[in-house]
């Protein structure tokens, strides 16, 4: 395999038909090679508290294909066919690989979001008509058990739940605390996860399945934590396919050792730091159940890093945030070759930041679900840019695009002039299951309209620019808001910053900031915003308001969740305008996502004829959608 370093590596790469580049029919057929070739070397090791100095849990090759087959034959017996779906509500556990792989090679795996709301779970378990669902056994603190029984009542095709008991895993007096008051729970269709599948063949599968690369492998949820459920689909030979654009990329090899702290929920944790790791017969180190939401996993990060000698990890933005301040000592780190990154654009100056005082490169990329996992990366070997999300992944396609209203390609666009961002290639999906969900995502057949903005430069690097909605409208002027963001990331005391848009009459939007300062720094509203016009050249960028925040709303991931700030921003103008009026009336108002409106603001009120003209009075002329109903 070359050292990719530029669009000509890539190119001379490609000479060989991909086809011939794919060795197995399947990732239990990956996974069942490697445990041939590397048996007895260590696959697995799991910290159950995230400490540096507890001793792991540790599986050898042999052993986690054992329990992954093992895990595939019992959902077989189960009834679990090549069509038939397997869910999976469950913290980082070595379970959770046993499930995801074993899941595969007997059906479709299907992995949720623990922080989901119930109903929105149920949703999703019925769109891929799950069979059987993977949780946790009743756990002190966890609510994981509550909402899979509340889920079981709503989700008719799901016959069976496999519970995973935590205790298994603790020493004997935690154990026997935790379930000292715990009600039996078992029954003819709640199983033990462990006793369930120990019963059952680790060699072979039992049902004789030959998996073909294109076997839907697995439903990737996608599309936020509200509104109707989009899933993705993958088939084995996407899944072989970013496994193998990640071996070619980065070049990890056997005796690396991968650290894995985001949640195996989502496609980053699932193959960068762990199928990929695997196909080059590396060790990945699982840090505890809550991975980086762990305190102790941030605190003994160095130390855990020195142990393990760590090769590489990946993480988002708000990571990196929290490891800067977090003193590396006297750990010995030079294990470390890089840093991924992505789910969210870096600010410059927190990539400079972080790489001075950890001398550690980041290799920012790029990707989404519906691409599997990656679509960009900037090279190990060659030219980083700062800022920008890389060279396109090999064998796939990258292009910049003008559409229509309707998501209709009109043109490609010129170098470094921005537009959607279209991908193309074998790690990319063929669609989501629910095919009204299709319409308007491709620009032309074959071609997925990711949604992100972005242009190309002359050596084929990717610049994001943002997201379609992302971006602030002034008056016609588009602003991005991550040129806003970069500046306020270059003050000592901002932690994290986030420009949105706030609904302005006059100009449709103006720009304003939120921040999360560090701690003991002083919010100082006019301090910043003077800050704020003496290095942002734009002048219609220049923000009109900061607002000072705890703590930035994330998803599960890390990654800061935006719609969050919409809504509260809408809700400080409704605020604005109508608090003295509501108070009169005893009305109340939410900011909601709308399929219809993509914002709603709705309003309660016994007295709903008079609320409904004072909203057409003072908020008519913003270009958010409101709803009044009497109570």
């Amino acid at each position: 395999m070359m050292n990719i370093s530029s669009l000509e590596d890539l190119q001379a790469l490609e000479t060989t038909p991909f086809e011939e580049r794919i060795e197995h029919s399947s990732t239990y057929d990956l996974l069942r090679d490697k445990a041939e070739q590397y048996a007895e070397q260590t696959a697995l090791s799991f910290l159950l508290q995230g400490s540096a100095d507890e001793e792991p849990i540790r599986y050898s090759y042999k052993e986690l294909f054992g329990k992954i087959t093992q895990t595939a034959n019992a959902l077989h017996q189960l009834g679990v066919n090549a069509n038939d779906t397997v869910s999976m509500l469950l913290p980082n556990l070595p379970h959770t690989h046993f499930t995801i792989w074993g899941s595969e090679a007997a059906g479709i795996f299907n992995p949720i979001n623990p922080l989901l709301e119930i109903e929105h779970i149920a949703a999703i378990l019925n769109e891929a008509q799950t069979k059987v669902l993977v949780t946790l056994a009743p756990f002190p603190g966890a609510e994981l058990w509550d909402k899979a029984i509340a889920v079981k009542e709503l989700v008719p095709s799901l016959s069976h739940i496999l519970a995973v008991d935590m205790g298994k895993l603790m020493p004997a007096e935690f154990a026997a605390a935790m379930t000292a008051d715990r009600e039996e729970y078992l029954s003819d269709t709640i199983l033990d996860f462990d006793d369930t599948i120990a019963k059952h063949n680790s060699d072979s599968l039992d049902s004789g399945r030959e998996i073909q690369q294109d076997d839907i492998a697995s439903y990737f949820h996608t599309g936020g934590t509200t509104g109707t459920p989009k899933l993705a689909p993958h088939t084995h030979f996407n899944e072989l396919t970013t496994v193998w654009q990640m071996e070619a990329g980065l070049d990890i090899g056997p005796g690396a050792v991968s650290l894995t702290g985001l949640p195996l929920f989502h496609v980053n944790a699932v193959f960068v730091t762990g199928l990929a790791t695997w196909a080059q017969g590396a060790e990945a180190v699982l840090a505890s159940p809550q991975g980086y939401r762990n305190p102790t996993v941030i605190k003994d990060f160095w130390r855990i890093v020195e142990r393990y000698k760590v090769s590489y990890f990946s993480c988002v933005p708000t990571i990196l945030s929290g490891l800067i301040e977090v003193p590396i000592g006297d750990s010995d780190v030079s294990s470390l070759d890089f840093c991924l990154c992505g789910a969210a654009p870096l600010a410059t100056e927190l990539i400079r930041n972080f790489e001075e005082k950890t001398g550690l490169s980041i290799l920012e990329g790029y990707g989404q679900t519906e691409g599997t996992c990656a679509s960009t990366a900037n090279p190990r070997y060659g030219e980083r840019k700062v800022g920008a999300v890389g060279l396109r992944l090999p064998y796939m396609e990258l292009r910049i695009v003008e559409v229509d209203e309707n998501g209709n390609w009109l043109r490609d666009c010129d170098t470094n002039e921005a537009g959607c961002i279209a991908i193309k290639g074998p790690n990319v999906f063929n669609g989501y299951k629910q095919a009204a969900q299709n319409q308007g995502q491709w620009v032309e057949d074959g071609w997925f309209n990711t949604g992100d903005l972005g242009r190309l430069d002359e050596e084929g690097y990717l610049w994001l620019t943002g997201r379609s909605k992302d971006l602030i409208i002034r008056g016609g002027h588009n602003i991005d808001p991550q040129m806003i963001e970069e500046v306020f990331y270059t003050h000592p005391a901002v932690a994290e910053a986030v420009a949105i848009g706030k609904p302005d009459k006059r100009v449709g939007e103006v720009p304003v900031v939120y921040l999360q300062l560090k701690p003991d720094q002083a919010e100082n509203e006019g301090e910043f915003l003077e800050f704020a016009m003496g290095n942002i050249a734009e002048r219609a960028a220049v923000p009109k308001e900061i607002y000072f925040v705890e703590q930035m709303p994330v998803t599960a991931v890390g990654k800061i969740f935006k719609p969050d700030l919409r809504n509260d921003i809408v809700a400080k103008v409704v605020s604005l305008h109508l608090a003295d009026k509501l108070q009169e009336l005893q009305a109340s108002f939410s900011v909601e996502a709308s399929k219809k409106h993509g914002q709603l603001v709705q309003f309660e009120c016994k007295d709903a004829e008079i609320l409904a003209e004072l909203v057409r009075q003072e908020l008519g002329e913003y270009t958010f959608a409101t709803e009044v109903k009497a109570i």
